[in-house]
């Protein structure tokens, strides 16, 4: 069986969001992909309190600088399509009202005819947090906990009732209601991420480093699933980011999904042989403009079926 394959959606600054993400859209849906997906980057400090990934030294790409909001990006998709599921790869839900957030992606849901795949993650920007967290970045563990727990109860029956830390429900109906059970599916690379995967949501999202590195951290979750007696099948929507180019780049240390369509799809096959259900191919980083975008997408869809994927 093909893998399924999800394409990132327009959301920076060489693109026109209210043209080209509809636009990006269809076309991905024609060409045949699975799913539509959108990334968060609230904002691009300058200068960085800390490098990109918390790591000292490292600078923020400067395609950071312009990112359109997921939800509004992922709206525009869903008002243009029919069949693609839409998602995030990851929304970075401690940045978020819990409350707001749960409605916002019922309303998204029941809109689309069920198709919101909800990606969360807790990010890792002090400057973001600063901004826009409700609640210190040291504390976003626990955010995210009561975020799941207040859109599992938000997305469920009424009356609503929940007595979190950050969200009090005496009573209420809630609505519109999602199309279907919305999946909640997560970032995790540790075992105590993992723990919280396993008990409380649907999938994981993995980031594409080295093959080997995500066959190994699925092994071991799948081991903690185990371990913790989860029967239901687990989920899984790899991201790799990828950087075109007209020639693959040459010699020893090649990062994958650098280099042209063919050296891409040549790291697909790789990825693929690990047995996930999806792989979200993001090409809007290196790419102009939509159109070359949409041709890009068109290439590498076409050749990854060819060789199997």
């Amino acid at each position: 069986m093909a893998t399924r394959l999800g394409l990132s959606l327009p959301q920076m600054r060489q693109y026109s969001l209210g043209k080209d993400v509809p636009d990006v859209a269809r076309a991905a849906e024609e060409i045949g992909y699975d799913s539509l997906w959108v990334f968060e980057r609230a904002l691009f400090p300058e200068p960085a309190t800390q490098g990109l990934y918390g790591m000292d030294g490292v600078p923020w790409p400067d395609q950071y600088r312009n990112v359109a909001d997921p939800l509004v990006t992922l709206t525009l998709a869903a008002a243009a399509t029919e069949r693609a599921e839409l998602g995030s790869s990851v929304l970075v839900a401690p940045l978020h009202v819990p409350f707001q957030l749960a409605k916002a992606l019922a309303s998204l849901d029941a809109a689309s005819g069920g198709r919101v795949i909800a990606g969360f993650g807790t990010g890792w920007s002090l400057d973001e947090y600063a901004a826009s967290g409700v609640r210190p970045i040291e504390e976003r563990g626990a955010v995210l906990d009561e975020i799941i727990e207040v859109c599992r109860a938000v997305w469920g029956p009424d009356p609503v009732v929940l007595d979190g830390a950050l969200t009090k429900i005496a009573s209420a109906v809630v609505g519109p209601k999602p199309a279907r059970p919305i999946p909640v599916m997560l970032a995790a690379s540790n075992d105590r991420a993992f723990r919280r995967l396993v008990d409380h949501a649907d999938g994981w999202l993995p980031a594409g480093m080295s093959a080997e590195q995500v066959a190994a951290q699925w092994r071991r979750l799948r081991e903690v699933a185990e371990e913790r007696g989860r029967t239901r099948p687990i989920r899984t929507v790899l991201r790799v980011n990828t950087t075109h180019q007209a020639k693959p780049y040459e010699g020893a240390g090649r990062l994958p999904f650098q280099g042209d369509a063919d050296q891409i799809v040549a790291d697909l096959v790789e990825f693929a042989r690990i047995g996930l259900d999806e792989i979200l191919v993001d090409l809007q980083g290196s790419a102009r403009d939509a159109q070359e975008l949409k041709d890009v997408a068109a290439e590498v869809w076409e050749k990854a079926r060819a060789a199997g994927v």
